[in-house]
């Protein structure tokens, strides 16, 4: 029997375990949450050689500290992430999107992500947490999903099954590239606000702020003015979407966010840059692009693409 497992000295910061997340539950208020950067988290499991909704450590920020024991397997880090491998007598500074061995003994440490947020763990085998809804990923805010819905604790015993061993040095070149302008298309109370405030909204530069997380990202800037109604009565949203409260600060909704609100709501970020948004870090400036549901749509199939294309240069 392995009884190969992980045990965590550091857990770091939101530490958790993520899939695609779960489906159709908005109609009893349970979000999909899942990985927020789809594709860091899709190449971690391909170049691992794993399914691709397999289970992975997601973390934000600074990653966890962890011994190895028992058999050899092999990892891989997704993101722009700083991490080295300590053994015995030698300590390796990784490099992202290439596989690893980890033998008995050995630790992981995963410093800390590089002007970035999310960073993407994934071994060659499966971890082995219980699912809920057909889906591992984690709500600590719900406490559903694996792990009994919390973040990984110092101390904690990561056990891990059905390691396996095949092409163990599949790696990709790639780096991730940064997005200033996120293109949205307008949300359905988009007149609720002034004619100043929707010319701002597409030309004024807005600010990342430290009070975001999985569940959504509060920016600060130019005050958004609405002259209809500040509140309204509360309604199904989605990821991506950007409410404006009453301080005129939007808030763009994140993975785990709720699935109803009574904030009207401006825009809805589009899919095709949402990977590339939630990686903006706290200070980041961005301005929002107006365009067409039509081109979103191109946009997302082109995204996509893209993906796949990656996936297929990993050698």
């Amino acid at each position: 029997m392995n009884k190969s497992y992980f045990e965590v000295i550091r857990p770091g910061i939101n530490t958790t375990f993520q899939d695609l997340g779960r489906k159709n539950l908005y109609h009893i208020g349970i979000p999909f949450s899942g990985a927020m950067d789809n594709r860091n988290y899709t190449l971690a499991n391909e170049i691992a050689g794993n399914k691709i909704n397999s289970p992975v450590i997601e973390f934000a920020f600074q990653g966890p500290l962890m011994r190895f024991k028992g058999k050899k397997i092999y990892f891989n880090i997704t993101g722009n992430v700083n991490f080295y491998i300590l053994k015995k007598k030698e300590k390796i500074k990784g490099n992202c999107y290439q596989n690893y061995i980890l033998e008995n003994g050995d630790e992981l440490d995963i410093l800390s992500t590089d002007k970035s947020v999310y960073g993407y763990l994934s071994i060659s085998g499966s971890f082995d947490i219980e699912s809920q809804w057909n889906s591992f990923s984690t709500n600590i805010k719900a406490n559903i999903g694996a792990n009994d819905g919390k973040k990984i604790e110092q101390g904690q015993q990561i056990k891990i099954i059905d390691a396996n061993y095949k092409n163990p040095k599949r790696q990709l070149d790639y780096i991730n590239s940064k997005i200033e302008n996120i293109r949205v298309i307008k949300g359905t109370n988009f007149n609720y606000f002034t004619e100043k405030s929707k010319k701002n909204f597409f030309n004024k530069e807005f600010k990342v702020t430290k009070l975001s997380d999985r569940m959504g990202m509060r920016l600060e800037g130019v005050k958004i003015e609405n002259d209809v109604d500040t509140n309204i009565k509360s309604e199904g949203i989605i990821k991506g979407v950007i409410q404006v409260p009453a301080d005129g600060n939007p808030i763009i909704m994140l993975s785990d966010h709720g699935t109803i609100g009574g904030y009207p709501k401006i825009g809805v970020v589009i899919s095709a840059d949402y990977d590339k948004l939630v990686q903006l870090p706290p200070g980041s400036k961005l301005k929002f692009k107006e365009i067409d549901l039509a081109d979103a749509e191109l946009l997302f199939k082109l995204y996509e693409m893209e993906t796949k294309n990656l996936v297929s240069k990993i050698k």
